[in-house]
């Protein structure tokens, strides 16, 4: 089993919205993501998708692309967004999954070898968008879903199985610096850690990738991955040091 990554799919096939109106190279990005897919995800790997999966409001136009990203290979972990408005409650929408499908929140599965978890995240205090009017609120409860994930995957694993982090926030400054996302994770003994979210240049070339405090951190926006889903873990079980695209 190997472990692959890609986030900000940005899927709209209920209700189409082209991603190209962001630039010419979202052309077609579906086709794309679902050629390289194939070509390089087997039936028994894991791919993680770390946000923004669907543009859709509601869980029936979001269905449309869950069953689009269920019949691609591989088993599927997605954790939220800041887009995916369709998901109001994991706890609710796991029942109406497409098979080979998990939705992870402020929790954590056991996937082969691994522990997976993970949270949305946000924007944090001293990020030059974060407002404390707007979002301390929900910065705050998503720092206590990130606890939460991390004791989940603790407790499963008894040290007994390496963890892995889902988050769609990078938990990095743009100067590189290590918010309370960050350090949590390395406190928990994560092995890895994928986020998205990021899609200029600019910040892709401040963003966080490779070893960090005990922790390798992945960019895995699909549009720095030039739409081709990056491999995390190999099949002997090894953490790959950063993703490359852009």
């Amino acid at each position: 089993m190997r472990i692959w990554a890609i986030a900000d799919l940005h899927l709209s096939f209920a209700m189409p919205k082209p991603m190209d109106v962001f630039g010419e190279r979202w052309r077609d990005h579906p086709q794309r993501v679902a050629a390289a897919w194939r070509d390089r995800v087997a039936e028994d790997d894991v791919v993680l998708i770390a946000g923004d999966n669907s543009w859709a409001l509601k869980l029936p136009e979001a269905l449309v692309d869950l069953r689009w990203i269920a019949e691609l290979p591989g088993h599927k972990v997605l954790t939220k967004g800041n887009h995916d408005y369709w998901w109001d409650s994991a706890r609710k929408r796991r029942a109406e999954l497409p098979p080979r499908m998990m939705l992870i929140e402020a929790d954590a599965i056991e996937c082969g070898d691994w522990v997976l978890c993970g949270t949305r995240a946000w924007l944090t205090p001293g990020h030059p968008s974060f407002s404390y009017e707007t979002d301390e609120r929900i910065y705050n409860r998503e720092l206590g879903r990130l606890e939460r994930a991390l004791a989940a995957a603790q407790r499963i694993s008894g040290g007994a199985k390496p963890i892995g982090v889902l988050l769609h926030y990078p938990p990095f400054y743009p100067d590189g610096k290590p918010t309370e996302f960050a350090k949590m994770i390395s406190a928990a003994g994560a092995s890895f850690c994928v986020y998205g979210h990021l899609h200029r240049r600019a910040d892709w070339n401040l963003a966080v990738q490779g070893p960090r405090d005990g922790v390798r951190y992945h960019l895995t926006s699909c549009d720095f991955l030039q739409f081709v889903p990056s491999l995390i873990v190999d099949e002997h079980g090894h953490v790959a040091d950063r993703s490359f695209g852009g």
